[in-house]
């Protein structure tokens, strides 16, 4: 279980004094350096402005339950750490890992009866992508009446691993990656406080630079391979860390790719852009690196559907069917078979001719919903099914579409103020260079222009 920088040794779970014990001397730097107040925690600020949701949860004048998502070492568990030392509250944290049903009932009961006595509870879960429904609906109670104040961290999007219901009664707040600015700081911190190196050691530029670079925006990575460093360069005598202590460093403390590591992000970002560039030797070797780490299928198979619409759409829309029919594999046969089926679809992707004009249009036609370009619905397509509806004048002059040539019906769908948009623009890529076709022979017989007007 990470903790706030990512690492394997999580806080331990308090179920008294409202707060997590202090590292000792002897643990790692990561451990050493966690924040202790709000205003310690580094990156974030777009959730810890004065009055933000997040800042008044952890300054103990909110009890909404929230969801942390965001990649490895951002702070989530630091999030968590910092609300467990607000006010007078219970923390208690479970693993989604080792967790089941019987402890989670056996930790909300437990919060009922410290309810009762006046003291309220912080629930913390990690990972929580991994409770299935059952643990997830034995929370749901919990959450809907306050009984706890879910504290829920997760690297994979709750959308697609959290129940509805749940994710509904909660705030979901997303973490960004770490800026050069945010590591900069934990660097500075880390070498001249106390809890870290106390000033023993010093940093070159050089160094520093190096230390950046590799850390990729994760701070459990950066601290891990600073202390290292330091550790190298006392090892030979010298106080001054540079690139190549960093560089023997990173070697001792580098981890191998797995579904829960540093690399995860980088893999599947070089993955997706293999494919998107057509590169199909380069989309396989990513493939393999994945399955052979241990990467869940599942996902892998999730982000073949999403590129498949995403960036090859209606240039070859028979894609998107073999990426639902491997991911329906996946779960039918499981690894290793299920290798050759997440390796059909990413060579379809690949080779598929390109278009993202699928994504595009519909992203369009949000923005003008969300910037409040909508209209009524033009009369004559209103339901006029309803007693009453004639006479509001609903369905007058309705045109019905396979009562005129070639099943096209010439008259306006879109409101009064959207008359003239236009979403879709099919590429002449692949199978779209029909649909370009076919478009215009639409325009024409809706008397619509190719474009809006200038």
């Amino acid at each position: 279980m990470e903790d706030l920088f990512g690492n394997d040794e999580a806080p331990v779970a308090s179920t008294g004094g409202g707060s997590l014990s202090m590292p000792s001397s002897g643990a790692p730097l990561a451990v050493r350096m966690r924040p202790r107040t709000v205003d310690e925690i580094v990156g974030q600020q777009h959730l810890l402005r004065p009055g933000s949701p997040l800042r008044r949860l952890a300054e103990g004048d909110a009890a909404m339950s929230v969801f942390l998502w965001g990649p490895p070492g951002v702070g989530k568990t630091t999030i968590a750490a910092v609300v467990s030392n607000s006010g007078d509250r219970r923390f208690v944290e479970l693993s989604a890992v080792t967790a089941g049903v019987k402890e989670v009932r056996a930790e909300l009961e437990s919060a009922r009866r410290e309810l009762a006595r006046g003291r309220s509870t912080v629930l913390f879960v990690d990972e929580v992508h991994r409770f299935s429904k059952a643990q997830q609906d034995v929370l749901l109670p919990a959450v809907e009446n306050r009984l706890v104040t879910l504290i829920a961290a997760t690297t994979e999007n709750p959308s697609f691993s959290v129940i509805a219901p749940l994710l509904s009664r909660s705030l979901l707040l997303t973490l960004k990656p770490l800026t050069d600015a945010d590591l900069g700081t934990l660097i500075d911190r880390a070498l001249n406080d106390e809890r870290g190196l106390g000033g023993q050691v010093s940093l070159s530029a050089e160094g520093r630079a190096d230390l950046l670079r590799l850390a990729g925006g994760d701070a459990r990575r950066l601290l891990t391979y600073l202390e290292e460093s330091a550790a190298g360069a006392a090892a030979e005598g010298g106080s001054e860390i540079t690139p190549a202590e960093i560089s023997r460093a990173v070697d001792r403390a580098a981890v191998r790719y797995d579904k829960d590591g540093d690399q995860h992000y980088d893999v599947i970002s070089a993955f997706i852009k293999s494919m998107r560039g057509s590169d199909v030797q380069a989309s396989l070797h990513w493939l393999a690196r994945m399955i052979e780490a241990g990467e869940d299928p599942r996902f892998i198979a999730r982000r073949l559907m999403i590129l498949a619409s995403e960036d090859i759409g209606m240039a070859a829309p028979s894609v998107l069917q073999t990426c639902v029919a491997a991911a329906q594999a996946v779960q039918l046969i499981g690894m290793p078979e299920a290798r050759i089926n997440l390796a059909h679809a990413v060579i379809a992707c690949a080779l598929a001719p390109k278009s993202n004009a699928v994504v595009v249009a519909v992203d369009a036609a949000l923005a003008d919903v969300r910037s409040g370009r909508i209209g009524q619905v033009p009369a004559h397509l209103r339901d006029a099914h309803y007693p009453g509806a004639k006479a509001l004048g609903h369905g007058k002059g309705y045109r019905y579409a396979h009562d005129h040539p070639h099943g096209v019906a010439a008259q306006q769908y879109l409101p009064d103020e959207l008359a003239d948009a236009r979403y879709y623009a099919p590429t002449d890529h692949g199978n779209e260079a029909a649909m370009l076709e076919r478009l215009a022979t639409l325009n024409a017989l809706l008397g619509r222009s190719d474009a809006p007007p200038a």
